[in-house]
C-alpha cells in the first residue's frame, strides 16, 4: 500500500520521477548508501516527531541528528520520536521506507539545511527497499517543506 501511494504521488506530481527499488534492503541509512552507490550523507532521512500533540515530519542529510534545543526553538517545543506503530499509523510507510511523498495526512513536512550541500539525495519511497534520487530543492517544493536548521 505505501509503495504504492509513492508511486501515485510521483505519477501525479512528478511523472519525470522513477521509484528505484532494489532487491537488498535499504532501511537504514547505510544500507541505503550501499544500495544506491552514494554517500551516507546524500540518504535523505525522514524522521517523524510529536511536538505536543502535533505530529510533523523532518528530512534531513542521512548521517545528521536532531539538535533537541533547535529542535524545540524552532518547534516551539520538545520534539518526541514516534515509534515504529506510530510511524505507520500516522504515514503508512514502514520504518526505513518513511518519506515526505504519498502521505494520507496533510502533515507540516520540514526539511533540514543539511540537504542542501547536495545537488542531489537519496529518500526512501514508501518500502525498505525503495527510493528516489532528486534535488532537495525539488523535493521540498514538492511536498511544501519549509526549511529549517534544527540539525547538530
Amino acid at each position: 500500500m505505501s509503495l504504492e501511494s509513492v508511486r501515485a504521488y510521483f505519477a501525479a506530481h512528478a511523472p519525470d520521477i522513477d521509484i528505484i527499488e532494489t532487491e537488498e534492503s535499504s532501511a537504514t541509512v547505510t544500507l541505503a548508501a550501499e544500495a544506491h552507490g552514494v554517500q551516507p550523507e546524500q540518504i535523505a532521512k525522514t524522521i517523524c516527531l510529536k511536538v505536543g500533540e502535533d505530529a510533523l515530519l523532518v528530512v534531513m542529510a542521512g548521517t545528521k541528528r536532531l539538535d533537541n534545543r533547535k529542535a524545540k526553538d524552532t518547534f516551539g517545543g520538545k520534539p518526541r520520536m514516534l515509534d515504529s506503530a506510530q510511524v505507520l499509523d500516522l504515514t503508512t510507510h514502514p520504518v526505513g521506507g518513511v518519506c515526505p511523498f504519498g502521505l494520507p495526512l496533510q502533515l507540516p513536512i520540514y526539511c533540514d539545511v543539511s540537504l542542501r550541500a547536495y545537488d542531489e539525495v537519496v529518500p526512501a519511497a514508501g518500502a525498505t527497499n525503495s527510493a528516489v534520487r532528486i534535488d532537495p530543492e525539488r523535493m521540498a517544493g514538492l511536498v511544501s517543506a519549509q526549511w529549517v536548521d534544527v540539525c547538530q
